[in-house]
């Protein structure tokens, strides 16, 4: 049985810890509030891309874009993983690497190639550990990150698939819904799926320069805005995880400090009891 003191320097430990877990709760919560309001703002102009492109959609086959360029059978995609960059966020980064070796293994059955781009520290060091190869690796993700990022993504994937250098873009990260479901899931980026439900080019409605070059120049923006939902979704969807499993954290420490205080005082009634019957069986010795 321990003695009471190192009961005692378990329980300072404890304690220590949680007031750490309790201090990276408050901040997680301060953060994934900051990151939801974004992702929330960001909802207006993302729907109004989209309801735009799905106005001009019917014009698809008249416009000469390689961002509309479809393989009905692709040799090669891009792979985009997002994780992050520190851990202590529950399964927020495991259930990413699951699902990213689910559909590398079906592409691989498939008999079609990729290029695997990660986003994170904890990606990095899970696909080196695994010894899969990497094509280019980023750690300029955080919760300050923004359009200058979603851009820098946007761009370089569009270069590789006008070239004709992949077939297809899918970005494999967490998805924010609410801030009580947020979920692993793989998303098409490239090529451009094309809105369901679009109508037809309003006859009534001048359009300047014309409907052909609007869609034009609306593709890119199409790629720009979802890189942009993409990174402010999973960044907030960590700090949530984050702020999940520090919360867990801390109630599980809550709930050791009092078994350890219940043992110290348990241990320190029974070194109490005995001496005091040591005290006593001395004193009958002495009659």
């Amino acid at each position: 049985m321990a003695s009471p003191r190192e009961i005692k320097k378990r329980i300072v430990s404890v304690t220590n810890t949680k007031k750490i877990t309790r201090t990276m709760e408050m901040v997680a919560t301060a953060k994934s509030k900051k990151m939801s309001n974004r992702v929330n703002a960001s909802k207006p102009f993302s729907d109004k891309i989209k309801e735009l492109v799905g106005s001009l959609s019917s014009l698809a086959s008249k416009v000469e874009s390689p961002l509309l360029r479809r393989e009905d059978n692709p040799k090669k995609l891009a792979v985009l993983v997002v994780t992050a960059n520190r851990g202590l966020c529950g399964g927020y980064n495991s259930n990413i690497f699951r699902m990213t070796r689910t559909f590398l293994a079906e592409l691989k059955a498939k008999g079609i190639a990729y290029d695997l781009y990660i986003i994170g520290k904890k990606g990095i060091s899970f696909f080196k550990f695994s010894k899969v190869p990497v094509t280019q690796s980023f750690v300029n993700i955080d919760d300050n990150s923004g359009y200058k990022e979603a851009e820098f993504f946007a761009n370089l994937f569009m270069d590789e698939f006008s070239t004709k250098k992949i077939d297809g873009l899918e970005v494999i990260s967490t998805v924010y819904h609410s801030s009580a479901d947020q979920r692993a899931e793989i998303t098409r980026i490239l090529p451009i799926e094309p809105p369901t439900g679009t109508k037809e080019v309003n006859d009534s409605v001048i359009y300047e320069p014309s409907p052909e070059a609007i869609l034009n120049s609306l593709l890119p923006l199409v790629i720009k805005t979802a890189m942009y939902k993409m990174i402010l979704e999973a960044v907030c969807s960590e700090q949530i995880a984050r702020r999940i499993a520090m919360k867990s954290a801390t109630d599980a420490a809550t709930d050791m400090i009092k078994i350890l205080v219940r043992g110290y005082n348990r241990v320190r009634q029974s070194k109490i009891t005995q001496e005091i019957s040591e005290i006593v069986a001395g004193a009958d010795s002495l009659k």
